[in-house]
């Protein structure tokens, strides 16, 4: 393993045409103390964990200060906001310090989460307070734990330094990890700002890095866009799959390499509603958690127009064409392994939906019900259910459809649950158990429950007797915490 002063940061990124980004100096955060080092991450970038804990480490990944050769840079980029296109965004509040080696030889990002202004922050402070610091930290290494792509979290560094959100609040800088943070207001910047010379040169920079199969395609533009829509049809489906709902799924949110991008008002569904809200800013429920696949084809239409300087029309509306079938295909697949279906029926999504909808109706927690449809998959037991719904007449008769579906599959045994064990996970991150975490570290100093709570979410599907608590759903009778874009 090797120490942090060692790292080198490459400039990837800021090779592009300089009107892509800008240049800026990290604004010091207030006596930087680590909170948490994250190192099974630290493993992959070769980096020995207990490194990120020197005075080196601190300066640079709290961006209290960078060596003379890193270059740190805001990157420009658009985007449609709850449906309005807003030409100018950009990093904010993030500043990317440059790409390292990976141990297994490739290369990856590292950007600042909190750094301070940017010429992008709209009169913002450019900082991100603790409570959205270790949402992010948790959240991002718990979708990795599920086995759903996401940008990751290095390290998270905290200081008694304040600003003011809602209410006045103590301050971090989450060093987060990706092999590109690319998004589809990237190319609508270049379109829509009349630089075609920029997109062109961000779609080679995108195709030579992190699409090569597509440079080397007759129409490397159409090819590298098909490969953008099936990435996302693939990750909403996972999303779907675990009942994730991203919250704001604006245009400069969404990654062109098919990542969990930016978390904000997040939430894991508790009791199953189709029509689930996180973020509380979200009136019209335009980014319901039902609304997500559709909201995925939007956007990529979205994109598809940003590339129509560089591709014809009539290619690029084929290529979205594929994308209802690519995402019905990957959620089918999905949900058949959360319901330990080895052969395909044709009537398979007919009883997928039965079911959403008779746990809907049965006020049935999403996490806990898959986890126990395990052992009635090993047992033919109902007891399992047992406290579960509060009204089981619809639950109880899609189970016995789900009986006779199984015998076509050789009926209930014990080879079939472990399977479904390894795609129904025990464990979330519930917005309760973020904000106990959240509450320990603002209120104590006490940030114990951060490190366990990752330990947890890093095996999401291991039962463990340690974890008992995070097994279960909330008290029905405690409030949702209300979150926003600055959660």
């Amino acid at each position: 393993m090797n120490a942090f002063h060692t790292l080198v940061f490459g400039r990837r990124f800021q090779t592009l045409p300089a009107a892509l980004f800008r240049q800026v100096e990290p604004t010091p955060l207030a006596d930087p103390y680590p909170i948490i080092v994250n190192p099974a991450l630290c493993a992959e970038l070769g980096l020995d964990p207990d490194s990120l804990y020197t005075d080196a480490a601190r300066a640079v990944l709290s961006g209290t200060s960078l060596p003379p050769a890193v270059m740190a840079v805001a990157g420009a980029y658009a985007g449609h906001q709850f449906g309005h296109y807003v030409p100018q965004l950009g990093d904010g509040r993030a500043l990317l310090l440059g790409d390292v080696a990976r141990a297994d030889g490739g290369r990856a990002e590292i950007q600042l989460k909190g750094a301070g202004p940017t010429p992008f922050s709209r009169h913002a402070d450019g900082r991100a307070v603790l409570r959205s610091s270790i949402r992010e930290y948790l959240c991002s290494e718990a979708m990795h734990g599920l086995g759903i792509p996401t940008t990751r979290a290095l390290c998270l560094f905290g200081s008694d330094e304040r600003v003011a959100r809602e209410t006045m609040e103590t301050t971090a800088v989450v060093a987060r990890v990706a092999d590109s943070f690319l998004r589809f207001g990237h190319f609508e910047w270049c379109c829509h700002s009349g630089r075609n010379d920029l997109l062109k040169e961000l779609v080679d920079h995108a195709t030579g890095h992190f699409f090569p199969g597509c440079r080397l395609a007759e129409q490397p533009v159409l090819a590298l866009f098909r490969e953008v829509v099936a990435r996302t049809a693939r990750l909403i489906a996972q999303w779907q799959s675990v009942g994730f709902c991203h919250g704001v799924m604006n245009t400069d949110n969404m990654s062109l390499l098919g990542l969990t991008l930016d978390y904000g008002p997040f939430g894991f569904i508790d009791t199953y509603r189709s029509d689930f809200v996180c973020n509380h800013s979200d009136d019209v429920g335009r980014y319901a958690f039902n609304e997500q696949p559709r909201v995925g084809l939007w956007n990529l239409y979205a994109l598809a127009s940003a590339l129509l300087p560089l591709q014809d029309e009539a290619a690029l509306r084929s290529a979205l064409d594929e994308y209802e079938g690519l995402f019905r295909t990957a959620w089918l697949a999905r949900m058949r392994a959360k319901l330990g279906l080895d052969v395909e029926h044709e009537d398979d999504g007919a009883l997928i939906e039965r079911l959403l909808s008779a746990l809907e109706s049965a006020n049935a927690d999403f996490t806990v019900f898959f986890r126990r449809l395990c052992d009635f998959a090993a047992t033919g037991s109902v007891a399992v259910f047992d406290g579960v719904p509060d009204d089981g007449t619809a639950f109880y008769g899609w189970l016995e459809q789900y009986r006779e579906r199984l015998e076509l599959d050789g009926g209930v045994c014990m080879r079939r649950a472990c399977a479904m064990r390894r795609v129904n996970p025990c464990y979330v991150l519930r917005n309760h158990l973020a904000q106990r975490a959240i509450e320990a570290a603002r209120d104590a100093r006490d940030y114990g429950e951060i490190e366990r709570l990752a330990r947890c979410l890093a095996h999401p599907y291991d039962e463990s007797a340690e974890f008992a608590d995070y097994a279960v759903p909330p008290p029905r009778d405690m409030p949702a915490v209300a979150l926003s874009c600055s959660s």
